[in-house]
């Protein structure tokens, strides 16, 4: 790699970044380049970031074609995509009234509703698949507890021996 040079405003503004910025990723990039600029290797600004050599081949490249943006910029992360909020918003809006009604009015076998019931009524619903994750995290902005429900056999009466024609005796 060609020697790495920056002038004196960007290096001013990269320090600054260095010392100051409450993004970690900017720091680790504004750290990268000073200390290839002061004259590390690859190898070592690697070693010391935790990350491949590759990965510091590429945060210069990335620094070197934004050359028209503000130094700030060059170092910042390009917007996330992050978790869709309207999901947890529809869910919630979907689940609110179910919650005090029975499923079976709503054609479903069940007693009482569990996650993977109201993913499939959401999904049914509206047309938008949701995970068990953002149902879970719906219940929870709602303040509901949630508890799958155990299935158990019935239990035998006290004197079935009696209605089968025998001794209640052990």
């Amino acid at each position: 790699m060609a020697p790495f040079k920056l002038n004196l405003g960007e290096r001013k503004v990269l320090q600054q970044l260095a010392r100051s910025s409450s993004n970690a990723r900017q720091v680790r990039r504004a750290q990268a380049l000073l200390w290839l600029q002061s004259g590390q290797s690859v190898a070592q600004v690697a070693h010391r970031l935790g990350m491949s050599r590759q990965g510091v081949y590429q945060l210069v490249e990335r620094y070197r074609s934004r050359r028209r943006g503000p130094v700030r910029a060059r170092v910042r992360d390009r917007p996330h995509t992050g978790r869709p909020s309207h999901k947890l918003r529809l869910v919630v809006r979907v689940i609110r009234p179910l919650l005090s009604r029975d499923p079976r009015r709503y054609g479903y076998r069940a007693m009482v509703w569990t996650v993977p019931l109201l993913c499939r009524h959401v999904e049914r619903r509206t047309g938008t698949k949701v995970s068990p994750y953002t149902v879970r995290r719906g219940l929870h902005v709602l303040r509901q507890r949630y508890k799958r429900p155990r299935y158990v056999q019935a239990r035998r009466s006290p004197t079935w021996r009696q209605a089968k024609g025998g001794l209640n005796v052990a």
